[in-house]
């Protein structure tokens, strides 16, 4: 089989500031990158270090499945080495901490004979309708963000904003860099400039018949379930499929608008960056 790209969307949290998130796709793979936004100085030439890395990413794991070598792993792998040479090659200096690295959280999806291969760090996720009628999700999105939400509300104190408000992102440096200084030492892992991320990917397969549709997403898009419950997974499939991936896009940043301090929907950000893919698998 082979993918056929039915709709795409991607949206900055900021229009003032880059989209760290990326996607690409071609009939045998598709995935979307989505860069962890820096807690420190940039130490690669652009705008942002995750935008570099949620780009480049996705643009060489496209290259490498459609040179055809290997298989799903492979082609991550060859991702991040090309990461780790062009890192090595243009940073202006070592980092000292691991925060100052870039990260990204990924889902990358390969289709074959009968059914499709995934791959995933961190909390982008895969939501998959078969012919026959099932639905399931593939990432660990949900649990990520319940995670992520009880860790907001122990930060704040009480009589003081959130994290998500406006001028006080300072204030939660110190607990974000201590956090992010534990990522790719143990069981946390996500994409980086080093090809010893793709051994920690977690996988899954499904088999599937064609016509079946995937929805590969980053975790601001999945907001609309994972965050502030609008939908549920299968519902929010089942919107993007019948109404299509821009009217989600204004849904969900007009329920960032009406809480912009995070006091309903407690989070780190008034809103991030936000990447859908809906593809159909074709025989």
């Amino acid at each position: 089989m082979h993918l056929e790209l039915v709709d795409s969307l991607t949206l900055p949290g900021d229009p003032a500031k880059p989209n760290e998130d990326s996607f690409a796709w071609s009939p045998v793979a598709a995935c979307v990158f989505d860069g962890a936004t820096g807690l420190g100085e940039s130490l690669m030439p652009g705008r942002s270090d995750a935008q570099w890395l949620a780009q480049f990413g996705a643009r060489r794991f496209r290259a490498h499945a459609d040179a055809g070598e290997g298989a799903i792993r492979d082609w991550l792998r060859a991702a991040a080495a090309d990461a780790e040479k062009s890192f090595t090659a243009l940073r202006l200096r070592p980092p000292v901490e691991n925060y100052e690295i870039a990260y990204a959280s990924a889902i990358l999806a390969a289709p074959d004979s009968d059914g499709v291969s995934f791959l995933w760090f961190g909390d982008s996720a895969a939501l998959l309708y078969s012919q026959d009628g099932s639905f399931r999700l593939f990432g660990d999105t949900l649990n990520r963000k319940e995670s992520e939400r009880a860790r907001v509300e122990r930060l704040v104190k009480p009589g003081r904003p959130g994290p998500a408000a406006a001028g006080v992102r300072e204030e939660f440096l110190p607990v974000l860099r201590a956090s992010r200084n534990y990522v790719n030492t143990a069981e946390e892992w996500l994409f980086a400039p080093d090809p010893r991320c793709a051994d920690h990917a977690r996988e899954a397969r499904a088999v599937v018949a064609p016509d079946s549709l995937l929805l590969l997403a980053t975790d601001g898009f999945l907001a609309l379930a994972s965050d502030y419950e609008r939908y549920t997974p299968e519902a929010l499939f089942n919107a993007a499929r019948a109404r299509g991936l821009a009217p989600l896009g204004e849904e969900l940043r007009a329920i960032e608008t009406a809480d912009p301090d995070g006091s309903r929907f407690p989070r780190f950000k008034r809103s991030d960056d936000a990447t859908a893919l809906l593809l159909k698998l074709r025989a």
